[in-house]
């Protein structure tokens, strides 16, 4: 291939346009669930052709988007500290779990209209592995309940983080209180019954 072959530039185009274009769905998914692809098209400064060719459906771009929040959040969350005791640490994970969660409150909405159940799980093992191997440190310490299946206390965690987001968006939770609240209550719920 000689240097002047312009197919290396165009693929390197291509992936800083799918980047752009990204960032811009995430960011406007972000603020809006019902943005558009005409939207997300003119934040990124592309046409919304350019965005059918990287992305053949709005749902792609969605899924997109929540991949790429889920990954920054995914570096985030490994940077938490959950050494030490268990009840701690989970307080720790759940300040940071609340505030990732409030900033893409919109586009899990978004996502959650277009996705189905089993995609949304799949894309969010990652968070709830580290949630279920704290779980599992505290119960072996009787530091968290263990009456009740591993599997059901990691989907609560989950309820109440984004129970907590639509609270807010409903205008019934204060956004500066919500990380004290989703805090109080995983805490009450993990330790309600401790050593059973």
């Amino acid at each position: 291939m000689s240097s002047a072959d312009p197919r290396p530039r165009r693929r390197a185009d291509a992936e800083r346009s799918i980047t752009r274009i990204v960032a811009a769905a995430r960011d406007c998914l972000s603020r809006d669930p019902d943005a558009t692809v005409d939207d997300i098209a003119k934040a990124a400064g592309v046409g919304r052709m350019t965005v059918y060719g990287h992305f053949r459906t709005r749902p792609e771009l969605v899924e997109a988007a929540l991949v790429e929040a889920l990954r920054a959040g995914e570096r985030m969350l490994g940077g938490v500290d959950l050494t030490g005791d268990a009840r701690q640490a989970m307080s720790r994970l759940l300040a940071s779990s609340w505030a990732l969660v409030a900033e893409s409150a919109a586009l899990l909405t978004a996502a959650q209209r277009v996705l189905p159940e089993g995609r949304l799980r799949e894309l969010h093992t990652g968070a709830a592995d580290r949630v279920e191997q704290l779980i599992r440190r505290g119960q072996a310490v009787r530091a968290f309940r263990s009456d009740l299946p591993v599997t059901w206390l990691v989907n609560a965690v989950q309820y109440i983080l984004h129970g907590a987001a639509e609270e807010i968006r409903r205008g019934r939770l204060d956004p500066a209180d919500a990380s004290r609240v989703v805090t109080a209550t995983v805490q009450s719920m993990l330790t309600s019954s401790s050593g059973a």
